[in-house]
């Protein structure tokens, strides 16, 4: 199996998910499977693929300058945040592994844990399963052992979802390399919960390892080389086609209303 990796693009969120798409095709069709990076500029607001949108703050993201977009994968919302998120996508063959929901997971998600530990961070899946404190948001749900990556104490420092096509499985996650849990609620309609309560929550790589912490560059580079040997990549990037044809998708769905406001895809 060829596999390409792409360097941490910037791109805004419904770019970003749009490419999603585009390399499960670009799998489907024959082409090279994708392990990529990148960051989200401007900040966005991901919505889960079922996610009610009455509960964004749109006048506070609208001021704010913040992307809202909607994922095809399950969960509540995000907030990515332009420089403490650190997102990732793997987009390969279905049939090169488990159906297993748990099993996939655990193969897709070695490198990531891997990077973790190359920087000092002792990271690991959640050990149990947790109450949720608010569904709407994703980082607030239950713990799920299948998928949720925690720090030492407990708190989530990484989410990450799948979907599947006939031919392709998309996995992206978000890494918390600094928490932000104003910016975070702040995207969010009258949320039932104070910053601190978030923060006992969630964490970032800033809060595992303190004054050790590396710079957000070193910590991505760990990630890309982690990844990149993990799949046996060779560097690469998007064809024109493919580029042109994220455009054409976030036009007519990942920026346009009916997807984000009401989850009825423009593009079918």
């Amino acid at each position: 199996m060829e596999w390409r990796v792409i360097p941490e693009e910037q791109l805004g969120g419904p770019t970003a998910m749009a490419l999603d798409e585009v390399a499960a095709e670009t799998v489907a069709s024959g082409g090279p499977a994708t392990v990529r990076l990148y960051r989200w500029t401007p900040s966005t607001l991901t919505l889960g693929y079922g996610t009610d949108p009455s509960v964004v703050d749109w006048t506070h993201c609208r001021n704010r300058d913040i992307d809202v977009t909607r994922r095809q994968t399950g969960g509540g919302a995000i907030y990515h945040d332009g420089f403490g998120d650190v997102a990732y996508s793997i987009v390969a063959p279905a049939s090169e592994f488990p159906g297993d929901v748990t099993e996939c997971y655990r193969r897709l998600l070695a490198p990531v844990v891997d990077a973790f530990e190359s920087v000092g961070a002792e990271v690991g899946f959640a050990p149990a399963e947790s109450p949720s404190l608010y569904d709407p948001l994703c980082y607030l749900r239950g713990l799920d052992p299948a998928h949720d990556l925690v720090g030492p104490d407990g708190r989530k420092i990484a989410g990450n979802a799948q979907y599947r096509t006939r031919e392709a499985i998309v996995q992206h996650g978000s890494l918390t390399y600094e928490s932000d849990p104003e910016a975070h609620l702040a995207c969010v309609a009258d949320p039932p919960l104070s910053p601190a309560e978030f923060g006992d929550r969630v964490c970032g790589l800033c809060d595992v390892l303190g004054e050790a912490a590396p710079e957000r560059s070193a910590f991505v580079e760990e990630l890309t080389a982690s990844l990149t040997a993990w799949a046996d990549a060779e560097f690469g990037s998007w064809t024109d086609a493919e580029r042109d044809s994220a455009a054409a998708l976030c036009e007519r769905k990942y920026d346009h209303d009916r997807w984000v406001r009401s989850r009825s895809d423009p593009a079918a």
